[in-house]
């Protein structure tokens, strides 16, 4: 039985999941954050392994009236991922999906221009890629992410991240060469339950981890 809060904050987190990736460690790495406790996670684990970090920018699309229920998610490339089950239940078509994905890319291009000074993520063939977030709970927003990035064919597509509830990670293990959580704990019902200290990050936030770091980009 899983107790609810299981790491202090997101630094604990990511240096238990860096244990996890110790045998990259001499690998070409790269650490892509999900913005914006995701970066944070990558931010712990890049300097703990000496590797790169990036960030890629999915958005959610929440569902019509519950914008915290992701009807699916749209990756920086325009990559739209659809929880089929989630949209047949609230009733929404392919239609609403890529016009909120529209106004997503709207977000996500300002953002990339914050973080990334505007550039492109370039081919990764020579890197073993790391997609980490603070926690995953449908696992929209990490697919999305995670099927961008494949198409830059990296040597390997790892999905890491401390805290996921079983079933998602079962789904994950379709869209990753493998997929590293921490803790899989049951009931889930939102990722900050399982921390002391959740607080929410913002852009500075990002842009200081980012700016720390050895960059890709």
């Amino acid at each position: 039985m899983h107790e609810e809060i299981i790491f202090r904050d997101r630094k604990e987190a990511a240096l238990r999941l860096s244990s996890f990736l110790e045998n990259y460690r001499a690998e070409n790495l790269v650490v892509f954050g999900i913005p914006r406790g995701g970066v944070e996670i990558g931010y712990h684990i890049a300097h703990q392994l000496g590797c790169l970090l990036e960030v890629t920018v999915p958005r959610k699309i929440g569902a019509p009236f519950q914008p915290e229920l992701a009807v699916g998610a749209v990756a920086e490339d325009g990559t739209i991922y659809i929880e089929e089950e989630v949209a047949e239940l609230v009733d929404v078509d392919e239609e609403y999906v890529r016009s909120s994905a529209r106004r997503e890319l709207e977000t996500i291009k300002k953002r990339i221009e914050n973080y990334r000074r505007g550039k492109e993520i370039p081919l990764l063939s020579q890197y073993v890629v790391v997609v980490v977030d603070d926690g995953v709970a449908t696992g929209a927003t990490m697919i999305a992410a995670l099927r961008f990035l494949r198409k830059k064919t990296p040597i390997k597509l790892i999905c890491a991240t401390p805290v996921a509830p079983p079933e998602t990670v079962r789904k994950l293990r379709g869209e990753a060469d493998e997929v590293i959580c921490v803790e899989t704990p049951s009931p889930f019902y939102a990722i900050g339950q399982f921390y002391q200290d959740f607080r929410q990050l913002t852009d500075e936030d990002v842009l200081y981890y980012l700016t720390h770091s050895k960059r890709l980009l």
